[in-house]
């Protein structure tokens, strides 16, 4: 039976530590040994990650990560975040993460929505 506590405690790590400029060091800590990325900005494999992750870091040194919420069934992570960039634009996102039976991070997808301006109802979106 997977270890869903370290499952979410390592996909945290894995995203914290690369958005915050470290991609090689969440993938040297936190990655298994292939890495299918289904984000269509992105491409497949754990070189492609590193060098997405580094490019944002280089153009966007001030953005903000909260990890609002997150869920662990069997080998799936569901991370709710909400991200805040330079320019001023808030987004919330959903990323999922699948972990091998070591509670290494083989497997990302996402949804992305950028927070409006106003909103229909005063609820937050995370």
């Amino acid at each position: 039976m997977p270890n869903t506590e370290r499952n979410k405690k390592n996909a945290i790590a894995y995203y914290k530590t690369a958005f915050e400029g470290n991609p090689r060091e969440a993938v040297n800590r936190y990655g298994g040994k292939t890495y299918i990325q289904h984000n269509p900005l992105v491409g497949d494999g754990q070189e492609a990650f590193i060098e997405y992750f580094e490019r944002m870091a280089n153009e966007y040194p001030n953005k903000r990560i909260e990890f609002v919420r997150s869920v662990a069934e069997g080998n799936l992570v569901a991370l709710h975040t909400r991200q805040v960039w330079p320019d001023g634009d808030e987004y919330v996102t959903m990323d999922f993460f699948r972990c091998d039976e070591n509670g290494k991070i083989v497997e990302h997808w996402d949804a992305i929505q950028r927070i409006p301006d106003s909103s229909a109802n005063d609820n937050k979106m995370y």
